[in-house]
C-alpha cells in the first residue's frame, strides 16, 4: 500500500533565479538582406527586429544551455546539488538522444538531478515552468531546472522571405524553488491540431545548411496564418491563466509573451486592455525569435534593464508550432 506524504503544510513554487545566453555572433537586418529580396526598413517595420544572434558550431544548445543555466543558479544561491530535476525545452535539437537536459545537468554540476527534454515548441518554457512547478508543489523536488535551448538558424533556408529574418538563437533558464506564498499561478495551456500545417518541419533534408549535428530539414512557417491565430486564441487564453491566478490585467506589473513578432505583442497588449504602466518584453528587438529561449532571455532582460523589479506579477505566454500554447502568472524572482 502507498504511503501518503508526511508533508503537512501546503507549499508552492516560485521562480528564484533567471539567466540567458545570446551567441556571439550578432546580425543585423543588412546582412539578412544579402539572402533575401527585403529591405532593412521592411524587416523591422514587419516584425520590430533590429538584429539578431546566431550561433557558432561551438555554441551548441548544451553550451548555451548550461551557460545560462549558471546564470540562473548563481542568482537563485543554491548549490547545483540541490536541484532535483533538470527540464530542457527545446524544438531545433536534431538527435534525440541522449537529451540535451542530460548534458547540461552534467556540465552545471546538477549530479542529482533527473532529467528530460520536451518539445512544445515556443510554449515550451510555460510547459516546462508549469510541469517543474506542479513538481515542487508535490514535494517531487525542491529545485527544478528550466531550461529553454534554441538552434533556429540550423532549420532556416536563409533565403526563406517569411522566416529568415525572424528566426534565431539563444538559450534562456530559470531556478523554480519552494515557497510559502504562491508564486507560479496554474498553467493554462493545450494545443490547437486544425493549425498543424501552420508551422512545419520539412521530412526532406535540406542540402544548403548543416548543423553541429549533421544535415538539418528545413523549418517552414505560414506567418499570417499563425498571426491571425494568435491574436484571436491568446487573448482568450491569457485571461482564463489570470482567472486562475486570481489577478486581474490591474494587478499585472510585466507582460511577457513569446518574442514571436512584435506586432503580435502590440495586438495583444492591445486587445488584453494592460494599463500604460505594465512593462511589456520587447526583447525580439536585439534578440529575434528564439522560440523557447525568448521567454526567459525576455525575463532577464526586463530584470537586468530596470524595466521589472523583483516581486513584480508577470503574465508569460507562449505559442508555437503545433499549434501549441500556455500561458500563466508569476511573481519576478
Amino acid at each position: 500500500m502507498l504511503r501518503a506524504s508526511c508533508r503537512q503544510e501546503p507549499r508552492f513554487g516560485r521562480i528564484i533565479g533567471v539567466g540567458g545566453y545570446r551567441p556571439q555572433r550578432v546580425v543585423d537586418n543588412s546582412e539578412i538582406c544579402r539572402s533575401i529580396d527585403s529591405t532593412e526598413e521592411w524587416i523591422e517595420t514587419r516584425s520590430g527586429i533590429l538584429r539578431r544572434h546566431f550561433a557558432t558550431p561551438e555554441e551548441t544548445h548544451a553550451v548555451m544551455g548550461a551557460a545560462a543555466a549558471e546564470k540562473a543558479i548563481a542568482a537563485s544561491g543554491i548549490d547545483p546539488l540541490e536541484i532535483g530535476c533538470v527540464i530542457v525545452a527545446t524544438t531545433t535539437n536534431l538527435v534525440s538522444l541522449p537529451a540535451v537536459s542530460v548534458e547540461i545537468a552534467g556540465r552545471v554540476g546538477a549530479v542529482n538531478a533527473g532529467t528530460f527534454d520536451l518539445n512544445a515548441a515556443c510554449a515550451g518554457f510555460c510547459y516546462g515552468v508549469g510541469s517543474a512547478s506542479a513538481m515542487i508543489r508535490s514535494g517531487e523536488a525542491d529545485h527544478v531546472l528550466v531550461v529553454g535551448a534554441e538552434r533556429l538558424t540550423d532549420l532556416v533556408d536563409p533565403t526563406d522571405r517569411q522566416i529568415a529574418f525572424l528566426l534565431a538563437d539563444g538559450a534562456g533558464a530559470a531556478v523554480l524553488g519552494p515557497s510559502e506564498e504562491p508564486g507560479i499561478g496554474p498553467v493554462v495551456w493545450g494545443a490547437d491540431a486544425d493549425q498543424l500545417e501552420a508551422v512545419v518541419m520539412t521530412r526532406s533534408w535540406g542540402d544548403y545548411r548543416h548543423s553541429p549535428q549533421g544535415p538539418a530539414p528545413v523549418m517552414k512557417m505560414d506567418g499570417r496564418r499563425v498571426f491571425r491565430w494568435a491574436v484571436e486564441a491568446m487573448v482568450s487564453t491569457a485571461h482564463e491563466a489570470m482567472s486562475a491566478a486570481g489577478v486581474t490585467v490591474d494587478d499585472l506589473d510585466a507582460f511577457i509573451p513569446h518574442q514571436a513578432n512584435m506586432r503580435i505583442t502590440e495586438v495583444l497588449v492591445h486587445e488584453l486592455g494592460l494599463p500604460a504602466r505594465v512593462a511589456v518584453a520587447d526583447d525580439i528587438i536585439t534578440a529575434g525569435n528564439t522560440s523557447s529561449a525568448s521567454i526567459p532571455l525576455a525575463m532577464e532582460h526586463m530584470l537586468t534593464s530596470g524595466q521589472a523589479g523583483s516581486g513584480d506579477i508577470a503574465l508569460l505566454m507562449g505559442f508555437g508550432a503545433g499549434l501549441t500554447y500556455a500561458a500563466q502568472v508569476v511573481r519576478l524572482p
